[in-house]
């Protein structure tokens, strides 16, 4: 070979290994994009909000959709003197509305939920003439339900403005004594309140087109002592209440036309060693319901019967909470349980599994968020 071939040999041969060279380089960046992607995905999260009674503020939570892990986000100004507790999110996400509890509030603070999360107040809060426990919204969005002081003994109702998110009062209506927890049912309008005092669950049906409250034939109906939370399944079949001086569980049929009442089989459902339940949580499947008990720190939990309404105890139950549970909700994904640990200020984290309904604490559970909780909404 001549000098000139051999040297248009070398040369030929050092562009390919350069051109080899530079397709590496891209591939590599390629899949360190694609891997930067990947993780970026694990990673998504959808929000929560809770609110801090002691402090006067309500936090934004993210909460992340592989692991279940809660983080704090940010937080609105403290107002002394509101201790905010109750919530209610609309069904837009546009409007986050809480309820101001403290000596004087008597009011409902609204808030502007940005894309991100972050709150907004929307002008000065809402007098409403009493203190607010329970707060709902109507399957429609059209309507707030709320539930007074025990003083009050009454139920009101705002139509709710979808531009501006506006409350405008509809009606005040006698809801028994004691009312305490308020639930609508998902597929129908009919409403249930607990009176813890009297040992019972009043009902009403709802007017979609004016918001007006109507009670249900044979209302109230009897409930345990001190009945407290109440839960209604996705299909609006069944509806169990909490009775947190009888540490037991009722169950009931729910009658699709009237909204009656008629107790499942084997109800009241004894806890065993679980004591004070407090609130209750059924996964969106309809499956499983869970309970926060308040004095013993732990979770009760069941099966519950297709068909029937039927509770049967989870192997394993009650499993280990915080200090005095306050409140329970599982995430619309159907993946995780989270309760509010009132005296050790922080919430605790469950995956649960798809079949049986065994809780499994999630790392880093419980997840602090700086204060005491006082109820929690997670977005949809």
């Amino acid at each position: 070979m001549s000098f000139r071939r051999a040297a248009r040999a070398a040369l030929a041969g050092r562009s390919r290994a350069c051109w080899m060279l530079v397709v590496t380089t891209l591939v590599l960046a390629g899949l360190s994009v694609s891997c930067g992607n990947s993780s970026h995905s694990s990673s998504a999260s959808h929000n929560a909000f809770v609110t801090f009674p002691t402090t006067g503020s309500v936090a934004l939570l993210h909460l992340n959709d592989s692991s279940g892990v809660l983080s704090l986000g940010a937080q609105t100004p403290s107002v002394l003197g509101t201790s905010p507790t109750g919530l209610a999110l609309d069904s837009g996400k546009k409007f986050l509305y809480v309820g101001n509890v403290a000596a004087g509030a008597n009011s409902v603070s609204i808030f502007n939920v940005a894309s991100d999360g972050t709150l907004t107040q929307s002008g000065t809060a809402t007098d409403i003439g009493a203190s607010p426990r329970a707060m709902a919204i109507d399957a429609s969005g059209k309507y707030l339900l709320i539930t007074t002081d025990f003083a009050i003994k009454n139920l009101l109702v705002f139509s709710l403005d979808s531009g501006s998110g506006a409350m405008t009062l509809v009606g005040s209506f006698a809801a028994n004594s004691s009312p305490n927890d308020l639930k609508i049912s998902p597929t129908s309008n009919f409403v249930y309140i607990s009176n813890s005092d009297a040992a019972l669950i009043t009902a009403f049906s709802l007017d979609s087109a004016t918001g007006n409250l109507t009670p249900l034939p044979n209302s109230p109906f009897p409930a345990g002592r001190g009945v407290a939370g109440l839960a209604i399944d996705p299909g609006s079949h069944y509806l169990y209440a909490a009775n947190t001086s009888d540490n037991t569980i009722s169950g009931y049929a729910i009658n699709p036309t009237t909204g009656a009442l008629t107790a499942t089989p084997g109800s009241p459902y004894f806890l065993g060693t679980a004591t004070a339940p407090r609130a209750i949580a059924i996964d969106p499947s309809g499956a499983f319901l869970y309970l926060a008990n308040q004095v013993s720190n732990n979770v009760s939990a069941f099966t519950i019967t297709a068909g029937t309404g039927q509770l049967t105890t989870i192997t394993g139950s009650p499993f280990s909470a915080g200090t005095q549970p306050l409140f329970v909700l599982a995430d619309p994904a159907g993946k995780f349980l989270y309760v509010g640990n009132q005296g050790s200020t922080n919430v605790s984290g469950y995956s649960y599994d798809s079949t049986t309904g065994k809780l499994t604490a999630i790392s880093g559970s419980p997840f602090t968020v700086g204060s005491t909780p006082g109820a929690m909404v997670i977005t949809h």
